[in-house]
């Protein structure tokens, strides 16, 4: 720690954002960066903790005190390797991640102002990549056996970085057209710009990764059948009885929730997914028909689900040019201020989250069920709600639902479902066949799929090796 004295004397300063009226008239990343002088100051802060909280909320391990130290003395290669060692892609977590080490930091529980330790390991990955720090590795001995990934997304790639790292040759196979998974199709440009995956994945090729789009996966009876791939051999085979000695699946979570309420198949509701992967592809060149085209351009727009993935989409249609949004979720509003009862520090505070979407305008409400969809002439025109709320259960378990108030009508021209994910079920697969990412434990954050991919990599690692 190179300034003991740093956290009393230097406030937290975050880089925040580009300004409204400027950002949503494109799809640019909307965050800003600090000066080399300012992070350096930010990382100063980093106490050094006896207890370092931030190593137990990080699912990767992340050693912030460590590359934090590094930073400070304007070590960047130093910082950006030990970064590396625990975090296959940093450049990823430091754009996206909730940052599950800053609440946990032991600053955060003092005053309230954690360490900025996503921004300082995303300034870190920019210089390494900036100053050449990032080459592809040529040292690795190969070991002659062969792993399948299925899925190219947080956990995929993980798994697919640490067994090529190991040796492994690894084929990754991906129903899309380009790599990524929901960072690409699922995350806005605004918050992550597909640059930035790209430049990863010729990382990854250039050490010998091979990447296989276009690829249809279906599962019957245990055994998974993966055809219509892009590879020269269009790869028809049965992977099962394909020479691969382990297959790691990491599909993710492709099926959304859904609403089934009276109304539902008006023109105009769409899943959150169908919205956003649709607009990164508008974005990447490629062309939508006018009726396969989902725009929320002069239309009132209904967000229904309070998360991030409904935070995405207010984004979205504002830059498509939107009339107005409402955002509506059925559960309570969380707690507002920095701390939750409920969930006291060190763990995560499920308080009121404000997005920069929800910056650039927005209705939020809460405690709102959905009752029907109305629409003319097979349109939707609007969407009855009423106002519940939530008793407690006298037998124990899920609270109880309870009307509250009168049933409204919100105008809307476009519904987005944002309510989530279900999680997949699997069959019974033979031993060399491993689960990871969203695809085993349901939807989560990336940062938490990275890990699983790293952490199935080692269990693949220990079967290959008996």
């Amino acid at each position: 720690m190179g300034n003991p004295k740093a956290f009393l004397e230097i406030h937290r300063q975050e880089a925040g954002y580009r300004p409204i009226h400027d950002r949503i008239h494109d799809f640019g990343e909307v965050e800003q960066t600090l000066s080399t002088r300012e992070r350096k100051l930010q990382a100063s802060r980093c106490m050094d903790c006896g207890v370092p909280f931030c190593h137990w909320a990080c699912p990767l391990g992340n050693k912030a005190p460590e590359w934090n130290d590094a930073l400070y003395k304007g070590d960047w290669e130093q910082a950006y390797r030990l970064l590396n060692s625990t975090n296959p892609f940093p450049e990823f977590t430091g754009r996206i991640c909730p940052a599950l080490c800053e609440k946990a930091c032991v600053l955060n529980r003092f005053n309230h102002e954690p360490t900025t330790n996503r921004e300082d390991e995303g300034a870190i990955t920019e210089a390494a990549f900036r100053e050449g720090y990032i080459q592809p590795r040529t040292d690795i001995v190969r070991n002659g056996k062969k792993v399948a990934v299925i899925g190219a997304g947080p956990a995929g790639l993980a798994a697919a970085n640490d067994l090529n790292l190991m040796g492994y040759q690894v084929t990754v196979f991906e129903k899309n057209e380009a790599a990524g998974g929901l960072l690409r199709y699922g995350i806005p440009n605004f918050k992550l710009n597909k640059a930035i995956i790209d430049r990863r994945i010729r990382l990854l090729e250039a050490e010998g990764i091979e990447f296989v789009y276009g690829c249809a996966v279906t599962m019957d009876n245990g055994k998974l059948t993966i055809d219509n791939c892009s590879a020269p051999d269009n790869y028809p085979l049965s992977i099962i009885n394909y020479p691969f000695d382990a297959i790691v699946i990491a599909s993710g979570t492709p099926t959304a929730r859904d609403l089934k309420a009276p109304g539902r198949e008006l023109k105009g509701i769409h899943f959150a997914l169908e919205l956003l992967s649709q607009q990164n592809r508008v974005l990447a060149g490629m062309e939508f028909s006018k009726d396969e085209r989902i725009t929320a351009k002069g239309k009132d727009v209904l967000v229904i689900g309070g998360g991030d993935t409904g935070s995405d989409c207010i984004g979205t249609a504002h830059r498509q040019g939107c009339k107005s949004v409402t955002q509506i979720e059925i559960m309570p509003k969380p707690v507002e201020g920095p701390e939750d009862p409920q969930n006291p520090w060190p763990e995560w505070p499920r308080t009121l989250k404000t997005t920069s979407s929800h910056e650039e305008g927005c209705t939020r409400r809460w405690n709102i069920n959905t009752l029907e969809f109305l629409g003319e002439n097979g349109k939707l025109t609007g969407v009855k709600v009423q106002e519940i709320d939530w008793k407690p259960n006298p037998e124990g378990g899920r609270p109880i639902m309870v009307e509250k108030g009168k049933p409204e009508i919100i105008k809307a021209e476009l519904v987005l479902l944002a309510m989530g994910f279900l999680k997949p079920e699997h069959p019974q697969y033979p031993d060399n066949v491993f689960v990871c990412g969203d695809a085993a434990n349901g939807a989560s954050l990336v940062v938490r799929a990275m890990a699983s991919g790293k952490q199935t990599a080692q269990k693949v690692a220990a079967y290959l090796q008996r």
